[in-house]
């Protein structure tokens, strides 16, 4: 007999596919918790690579410290640079999200390596070699000696960053390490649990991220406010927008029925980087007559800002180009991905969901 399925049913809402010490989404409270930490707390108290050892300790029962995987990242983005030759051939004639894709799916295990280094490792190296391939430029050498977000932004931009930039991505690079079951991670988690090696189940994360459904929202945040443009636009731009019943890019989301907890952090990061040019007055105006829009709208279903609004505007400010912010959200959530990935293969079984059926039957 064929049944057939609600819409929250079909998109497996609140359905558990694993058991995880590694992240918790409280969507009713507006609440992540990445290792036993809130967001908010964690991206004040630690830097990538200490969110890092906690995600691969959880996962593997490990006892890394912050500087070991600081050590082990920093070897690891001078072997993905001496790669480079032999990854970069694949993405000719690519752009910037789709040769990140075909780069990554060219790493494999370096000798003296963890698999997690050097994925995570390799991933701002490869990043940096096609945005600056992308404006004609030669690759930057990557510094081991100095963190994981400011080689990110050396190997970008070919100069030292500044502290506050380095800070700002840091506490990018923090917040989105991890989000519970998101639909890359579960990705990543059902090639894991094949018994697929930890490349695999990161590619394949990787390329369920470029979906624009998921990583592939900010980009289009930044679109709207170059079309709304001015403060005297604002309001028309977007009643007229909402009454056509467009989506107002960076706000709600599929899990958070209140506001996004790492929207604030982001937020937070922004407002460090105003003195910089960052025009965190005009983006904070949108964003303040959006949600009152969308309150008088639908009061019953409030639409709050997600982590897509503050994020466009943080890696806007720190000139990132806006083809890349996908694989930049990848150089962050590796972190998540490759300690989900140990985890499943660690702990977890194969991952075979059923379906329902609600084709033709046979007649006899």
């Amino acid at each position: 007999m064929n049944i057939h399925l609600t819409k929250s049913q079909i998109g497996l809402d609140g359905v558990p596919a694993a058991e995880t010490v590694l992240s918790h989404v409280d969507g009713e409270r507006g609440e992540l918790i990445i290792a036993g930490e809130h967001v908010g707390r964690l991206a004040a108290i630690s830097s990538f690579e200490g969110v890092t050892a906690r995600l691969w300790n959880g996962a593997s029962k490990t006892t890394l410290t912050e500087a070991n995987v600081r050590a082990s990242l920093g070897v690891a983005r001078e072997r993905a640079f001496a790669r480079l030759p032999d990854l970069l051939p694949a993405t000719r004639g690519m752009g910037i999200i789709d040769g990140f894709r075909a780069a990554i799916a060219g790493l494999r295990a370096e000798h003296g390596l963890e698999h997690e280094a050097t994925i995570v490792g390799a991933f701002p190296v490869i990043a940096g070699a096609l945005v600056r391939r992308a404006k004609g430029l030669e690759p930057v050498a990557p510094d081991p000696d100095v963190s994981h977000a400011a080689d990110t932004l050396r190997m970008l931009h070919g100069r030292a960053p500044e502290a506050r930039e380095v800070t700002a991505l840091d506490a990018y690079l923090v917040t989105a390490s991890d989000h519970g079951m998101n639909a890359s991670t579960f990705t990543a988690r059902v090639v894991a649990s094949t018994q697929a090696d930890l490349f695999a189940a990161v590619t394949a994360g990787y390329c369920a991220l470029t979906g624009p459904l998921h990583g592939g929202a900010p980009e289009p945040v930044l679109e709207m406010l170059d079309a709304i443009g001015s403060r005297e636009r604002i309001k028309p731009w977007v009643d007229a927008a909402l009454a056509r019943g467009e989506r107002m890019m960076g706000f709600g989301h599929r899990v958070y029925r209140v506001r996004d907890p790492r929207a604030d952090v982001l937020k937070t990061a922004v407002e460090a980087l105003a003195a910089s040019g960052t025009d965190l007055p005009f983006a904070g105006e949108v964003e303040a007559y959006i949600r009152s829009a969308l309150r008088k709208k639908n009061p019953e279903r409030l639409l709050e800002t997600n982590v897509e609004f503050f994020t466009a505007i943080l890696l806007d400010a720190l000139a990132i180009p806006r083809q890349a912010f996908t694989p930049i959200f990848a150089v962050a959530r590796s972190a998540g991905w490759t300690a989900h990935a140990r985890e499943q293969q660690r702990t977890g079984r194969l991952i075979r969901p059923s379906s329902s059926y609600v084709g033709a039957m046979p007649e006899v």
